[in-house]
């Protein structure tokens, strides 16, 4: 019987022990979950059963030094397109005109505008019915969102404001032109509508915390195309003085210029004057915005052009040559980005690549070149995302031709919105992109190299590597000439549109490079699949045309030298 007892004690002292390890080994798997799977934002996502800590969207370099946008720590390439300014006021509109319009374009993020005037119908009352709605939308159609900003300033003007900051002249007050007349934009300079603005964004982004813990939105847009129409700078009372005044500290260790603005920038004064201006109320909202809710954010760009003079276009944007002062002035900002609907849109890349600034491309024309100028941008660039305006009209039964006096107004190319037909090739495009996208952020930065046709005259390129050339020769085609090349050891893949290529051999190098194998196909997933060899005749038209398309060729190399039967 004292056996037993004794045998009874043990059996329960193990069990014992094994519930409290148990216990134990619980509560340090959850801990380990919270420590280790977490990250600022503090939030859990559930997938595949099972709880974990989702991180933010970030822009980040990578191993190699290059900018990316992280999305749960993946880095992502936005294949996307912007809606027009109007189309998400009504939901009802989104569901009948919008989302059937995009769901088989190989889209996987829609850059859509959120209006200061349906968030803050009334002063201090907000309203995010609209935005939760269209969150629900995207969610069901599984793609991401990028929220348009439309606060203040929208094309240079602040039609997006509420009625109650509109009808208050005198309390947000408006710049005004040389002879002293108001305009309809809100000045930079009033620093009363700055913090409105801000106020109502930082309530966006409190509503984003709470509710979007999946990460529907991936970056904010604060503000649209800002700057100052019809006058190359605000001649309010308040900005007349701020004039006369010296220019920052910032602006003097980055120029190395003193004095007032006249005295330091000349002729370019009134510019620089209120892209500072523009820039600080820029960094006011967003730095503020992302205090609460740590999104990527970024201003983007109503572009410089013929006939190149502030007020033109909007004065004080983050036009090209003015990077540097809005990166000084508005550090909150992770890029600047280009709306481009110029026709060289390789020089606007390249000039939005400078001073460390990443590339998004948040804006472009619908037409059909866009098939091509997204390879382009990726291979050349490293692109974070591209997206064509008015992306909802490419497959619209209903066509709604832009029009063209707004058009001249907006210094925009009619061509740049000629649509039709565009539908098939983008939907190509983004499908091969797609399944690039394991290749594309893996691969060295050297083994990717993008091309573009600039302009008409331009008949092609060679590109150097060490052990052959390529050259490629631009034809024409209704979506351009451009296109990327991965390289690897001994061969190509070569992705775009309307191009012609011919392998080479180096300068003064008398051997021969061979094609040893010619085929078509795509990436899955980042892998290979070959379609057609084409080690026939195909061989006589190495070239891609108005459809995009991969291909693939293995070369090798040899002597030239002829060797007779003897040796």
């Amino acid at each position: 019987m004292i056996f037993m007892d004794v045998q009874n004690v043990m059996l329960s002292e193990i069990l014992y022990r094994i519930l409290q390890f148990r216990v134990v080994y619980y509560i340090t798997a959850r801990l380990f979950l919270c420590i280790f799977l977490s990250d600022t934002d503090g939030q859990i996502h559930r997938m595949g059963g099972m709880n974990y800590m989702n991180t933010m969207p970030e822009i980040k370099k990578d191993s190699q030094g290059i900018a990316r946008l992280y999305v749960d720590n993946e880095p992502f390439l936005i294949l996307g397109g912007e809606l027009h300014n109007s189309s998400t006021s009504d939901l009802q509109y989104m569901e009948e005109q919008v989302w059937p319009n995009l769901r088989d374009l190989n889209i996987n993020t829609v850059l859509l505008p959120v209006c200061w005037e349906t968030v803050e119908p009334y002063e201090n009352e907000y309203d995010f019915s609209l935005t939760e709605e269209l969150i629900k939308q995207a969610k069901r159609e599984q793609v991401h969102l990028v929220l348009l900003w439309f606060g203040l300033w929208k094309n240079g003007e602040s039609f997006y404001a509420p009625e109650w900051v509109k009808k208050e002249r005198r309390r947000f007050f408006r710049a005004r032109y040389r002879d002293s007349s108001e305009s309809e934009t809100i000045s930079p300079l009033c620093g009363e509508a700055v913090q409105r603005d801000r106020m109502a964004f930082c309530k966006l982004m409190e509503y984003l915390q709470e509710n979007d813990r999946q990460h529907t939105v991936l970056m904010a847009q604060v503000e649209n195309e800002i700057g100052f129409l019809k006058s190359d700078r605000d001649y309010s009372p308040a900005a007349n003085e701020a004039f006369r005044q010296e220019i920052p500290i910032q602006l003097q260790t980055l120029y190395q210029k003193r004095g007032n603005w006249e005295n330091a920038f000349g002729a370019d004064a009134a510019e620089y004057f209120m892209a500072w201006h523009y820039a600080r109320a820029v960094d006011e909202i967003a730095g503020r915005g992302k205090e609460i809710y740590k999104l990527p954010m970024y201003t983007n760009a109503w572009l410089s052009q013929h006939p190149n003079r502030a007020g033109i276009y909007p004065s004080g944007g983050p036009v090209a040559k003015l990077i540097p002062l809005w990166q000084a002035a508005a550090p909150s900002l992770d890029m600047l980005s280009p709306d481009i609907y110029v026709l060289d849109f390789k020089s606007e890349c390249i000039a939005y690549t400078h001073h460390g600034n990443p590339l998004f491309i948040p804006e472009t024309g619908r037409n059909k070149g866009a098939a091509s100028k997204v390879f382009y941008a990726v291979g050349a660039h490293h692109t974070i995302g591209f997206a064509p305006f008015g992306i909802e009209d490419i497959q619209a039964a209903d066509k709604k031709n832009m029009d063209p006096g707004q058009l001249t107004e907006l210094n925009i190319m009619a061509e740049a919105f000629d649509d039709r037909n565009t539908a098939p090739y983008l939907r190509e495009s983004y499908r091969l992109l797609r399944g690039m996208k394991e290749v594309l952020f893996t691969i060295p930065s050297e083994g990717m190299v993008g091309y573009m046709q600039s302009n008409p005259y331009e008949a092609g390129c060679i590109l150097e590597f060490e052990r052959y050339d390529i050259q490629l020769d631009y034809l024409c085609g209704e979506t351009g000439s451009a296109g990327m090349l991965i390289l690897e050891e001994d061969g190509f893949y070569l992705a775009g549109c309307n191009t012609r290529f011919t392998v080479i051999p180096k300068k003064g190098n008398h051997g021969q490079v061979e094609i040893l194998r010619y085929e078509e196909g795509e990436f899955e997933k980042g892998i290979w699949k070959r379609k057609r060899i084409l080690n026939g005749d195909e061989r006589y038209d190495l070239a891609v045309y108005d459809s995009p398309r991969t291909v693939h060729m293995k070369l090798y190399s040899h002597s030239s030298k002829v060797f007779d039967s003897h040796e």
